[in-house]
């Protein structure tokens, strides 16, 4: 048998990495879900204090509760239905019960080419309904839901 001569093999080697590298898949490091990040706030003082206990569950939806009697969170992450232009939550601080229901219109955003499409959604500012039992006010700072991590209402207890 003949030796393959240094070269032939160098090239043969780089040819072979070369497809390796060109069939991995790539990876989606962006986030792709967008969240109404709702800041809770002490309306006595009006800054931004976690309640003892907080629960948030959605009204019919299929994974339904999010914060379960949590402590210490300040800002609660709530997704919102692509497939209607209403989403309700019940809000339950330091066991007083109250419902907010969103009302939003969707529409679909390219994150990336590696992670494809999501939706984005726009909140109607004069259509957010909310109980007062705990809830004072519910203030919307940024109406467009999307995947950046920015306050979108703060919530007033």
């Amino acid at each position: 048998m003949k030796k393959l001569a240094p070269t032939k093999v160098l090239l043969i080697i780089s040819g072979l990495i070369l497809i390796l590298i060109s069939c991995t898949p790539e990876s989606c490091f962006e986030e792709t879900e967008p969240f109404v990040k709702a800041s809770l706030y002490l309306q006595a003082t009006g800054r931004l204090l976690a309640p003892d206990s907080l629960t948030v569950y959605g009204v019919g939806m299929v994974k339904d509760t999010l914060y379960k009697k949590a402590a210490g969170v300040t800002i609660a992450n709530l997704p919102l239905n692509a497939g209607t232009h209403e989403c309700s939550y019940v809000v339950k601080i330091n066991g007083i019960t109250d419902t907010v229901t969103f009302r939003y219109n969707t529409y679909p955003y390219l994150v990336s080419k590696e992670c494809g499409f999501t939706f984005y959604h726009d909140l109607f500012p004069d259509s957010l309904v909310y109980t007062r039992h705990k809830i004072d006010t519910i203030y919307i700072r940024k109406n467009v839901i999307t995947t950046l991590n920015e306050e979108n209402i703060r919530i007033f207890y």
